[in-house]
């Protein structure tokens, strides 16, 4: 194996194994892009994407006066109890799962929560 493999595999799990090294803003949107963009348009990763019943991120932070309090407490509004699963919190035992669970973490939560204020006109 050439040196510069060997660095790349033994550098690039640090990278990801740290978080303290992570912009909040681009955690955020990774996360959101990955996890959000099943149900929500969000930014412009998938314009024509989400559910048409649901509200966009742009829609959410620039309409809602309280979308501060709302991104930081997402998980515990429906319908969001039935699908996510946050590390170290009991999950609701009367939800049953109404799609493929997501798991995330505070960090998480903090991190879309900086990425959505990005998206404020």
């Amino acid at each position: 194996m050439n040196g510069k493999l060997i660095f790349a595999a033994i550098a690039v799990p640090l990278i990801q194994i740290n978080p303290a090294c992570a912009d909040p803003v681009s955690e955020g949107k990774l996360v959101a892009e990955q996890h959000c963009s099943r149900c929500h348009v969000v930014g412009g990763y998938n314009p024509n994407g989400g559910i048409s019943s649901t509200p966009s991120f742009q829609l959410l932070v620039n309409v809602l006066k309280d979308y501060e309090e709302r991104f930081d407490t997402f998980f515990d509004r429906p319908p969001h109890p039935a699908v996510i699963i946050m590390r170290g919190i009991k999950k609701r035992d009367d939800l049953p799962y109404n799609a493929a669970p997501i798991e995330i973490s505070l960090e998480d939560v903090k991190n879309i929560a900086a990425f959505v204020k990005t998206l404020r006109k």
